[in-house]
């Protein structure tokens, strides 16, 4: 059963792609509307439209010290939800893989979508793979259900 068929047959009419280069992208999505819809669908824990697209472009870069990949949630001409991982080339001491982005249309919330791009997400990753979390963030639940565990806490030191 490919992966349409299957999300359609558990409720979720959509397909699922994963993206390596901008080229990739649906002929009706651009890069700057992708990152718009991440911007909307990221609320109340968005980031800004130039860092998403900064954060995305890293991931699409052909670059050899960059690069990574986008999970799209897409039914029809419309974009469910996305994920955004980053290979940081940082391999040994911290995982390599970073999952750097997840959002959902807020009307797709609550169905699976989010964790059902994240498994997919996490099986396409070459490595194990670490996540930025709010602590009040309530996708914290869903990651620790995934297997996400707390190693280590951030912390930041602001000039």
């Amino acid at each position: 059963m490919d992966q349409t068929a299957k999300n359609e047959a558990e409720g979720l009419p959509m397909e699922i792609k994963r993206i390596d280069h901008e080229s990739e992208f649906p002929s009706w999505l651009n890069l700057q509307q992708f990152a718009e819809f991440m911007h909307e669908s990221l609320k109340p824990y968005e980031d800004t439209v130039p860092d998403i697209l900064s954060g995305v472009r890293y991931a699409l870069s052909g670059d050899a010290d960059k690069g990574g990949y986008v999970i799209l949630g897409i039914s029809g001409d419309k974009p469910l939800g996305a994920v955004v991982m980053l290979d940081t080339h940082m391999k040994g001491y911290i995982p390599s893989t970073l999952l750097l982005f997840v959002a959902v249309d807020p009307s797709m919330r609550g169905k699976g979508l989010g964790r059902k791009l994240i498994e997919k997400a996490l099986s396409e990753a070459p490595s194990d793979v670490k996540l930025h979390v709010e602590y009040e963030n309530p996708a914290k639940r869903l990651y620790e259900r995934i297997g996400f565990t707390t190693k280590y806490a951030e912390m930041r030191y602001h000039k």
